[in-house]
């Protein structure tokens, strides 16, 4: 039996208050890290082309040993959701808490590896002699701040899960504001360079992931959670985040593919890579905020043994995503002219990356059916499939992008080799969506 037009009209509006409710404040709080990388790159882009290449380098590298934890959001969002659907908000929390310590430990490991090996890791991806010093100067203060990161990750996915994404908006717009004052302080007033813009980054950083613990400390005081690490329970969150650490490990590969073939092709090439890149991420985090609130909202539904309810969000936040990413691509295109002047005055560097900006701008409607869909996937907990996809992607996109030196086409073949990715994304992605074999109810996937 159907729904009335009138029942079905009323939840699809329903599905966009939702949508909106969670995913307007969930774009403040996810563009913040690009955002971080963005104002690096502006302040960094004017000290000269070495510095901006070596941030460059330096920046996908720190990307990289932070978001192959990103699991510990996404992950945690989509049991807390669960455990919310289910009206179980002690779970829910003590859930979080064991995300939140697995963060911590994780941060350490990555410190411990990182400092010693700065040097190979930036030579690993092509930097210049000219650009490598800044690149490691840059990484090895940075690392520092891993460990605030990574606990911003997994207390950003606990209060998603709680339907709550006003709180990381909040914290997300005084780390973005901290961090454009200390690198501008350090960089310029305190005369330190690369170092600087480094240095303040780990103190906003560091802020952040204070601003979360009161919060999510004062959350479970509330509801009875315990705050110890609970060794189980940090075992299970690591075993649960294990398909998404390989479907992000896949993804990095990606982009880590896309930096080392910049930056064999110049350090024109590689300082245009940096900004176009960050570009494409804050585009990215900007169509990401539908799928957070898709993983929220899913998981809501799916922990209630709502099927009927996840099938219809998903739909509707389908259409969202290919209206955003239009209305992105336009946007790209209509101010090029404004915002390229900001991050560099170098000519070259100016003309070989715009080009490679239409590129992305043409190809973010697919971008916002790929992000809404990965976010579905993960609010059912759907992470083996997911980490088959990319692999699968990865394989596709690899070749290509490793020919481009060789066949020539320079950045901006590179970035429709990375378009050709995001089709494969799609079709992966869609496939699954349309099999409805992501649908398990229960306050446990």
């Amino acid at each position: 039996m159907t729904q009335a037009p009138a029942t079905t009209e009323a939840r699809r509006r329903g599905h966009d208050r939702e949508i909106i409710a969670l995913a307007v404040p969930a774009f403040g709080a996810l563009v913040a890290e690009p955002l971080f990388v963005m104002v690096d790159s502006a302040i960094v882009g004017h000290l000269g082309t070495p510095q901006l290449a070596g941030l460059g380098v330096a920046a996908a590298l720190l990307m990289t040993a932070v978001s192959v934890f990103v699991f510990l959001a996404y992950a945690t969002t989509a049991a807390v959701a669960r455990r919310v659907g289910a009206g179980d908000l002690q779970s829910a929390i003590r859930q979080g808490m064991d995300g939140i310590w697995l963060a911590f430990f994780l941060g350490i490991v990555v410190i411990a590896v990182t400092l010693p090996t700065a040097p190979w890791l930036i030579d690993l991806l092509g930097a210049s002699d000219t650009a490598a010093p800044h690149a490691i100067t840059y990484l090895r203060i940075s690392s520092l701040g891993i460990p605030a990161m990574l606990i911003v990750l997994a207390a950003t996915g606990v209060l998603r899960g709680l339907q709550d994404t006003r709180t990381p908006l909040y914290v997300a717009i005084g780390g973005f504001a901290a961090n454009a004052a200390l690198n501008a302080g350090l960089v310029y007033g305190a005369g330190l360079g690369v170092a600087g813009s480094a240095w303040g980054t780990v103190a906003a950083q560091c802020g952040m992931a204070i601003a979360y613990l009161v919060v999510v400390v004062r959350g479970a005081r509330k509801h009875g959670s315990s705050l110890r690490p609970d060794a189980a329970g940090i075992r299970a969150s690591a075993q649960a985040g294990v398909p998404l650490l390989v479907r992000t490990l896949s993804l990095r590969a990606v982009l880590m593919i896309a930096t080392a073939v910049a930056a064999r092709l110049g350090d024109t090439d590689i300082a245009a890579h940096q900004i176009v890149l960050s570009l494409w991420s804050l585009l990215a985090f900007a169509l990401d905020a539908i799928a957070i609130a898709g993983q929220a909202i899913i998981g809501r539904y799916l922990g209630a043994n709502d099927a009927e309810g996840a099938r219809q969000a998903c739909r509707r936040m389908v259409q969202w995503g290919v209206a955003a990413g239009a209305v992105l691509g336009v946007l790209v295109v209509a101010s090029r002219q404004l915002f390229i002047p900001l991050f560099t005055a170098d000519q070259a560097v100016q003309d070989t990356l715009l080009p490679a900006l239409l590129v992305i701008a043409v190809s973010q409607p697919i971008a916002g059916v790929v992000f809404v869909l990965d976010g579905v996937l993960m609010g059912a907990g759907d992470g083996p499939y997911l980490a088959w996809a990319m692999f699968v992607t990865l394989a596709a996109f690899a070749p290509v992008a490793l020919l481009v030196p060789t066949l020539g086409g320079g950045l901006t073949a590179l970035w429709w080799a990375m378009t050709l990715m995001m089709t494969v994304r799609l079709l992966t992605l869609w496939w699954r969506a349309r099999s409805g074999r992501w649908i398990v109810t229960g306050a446990t996937r």
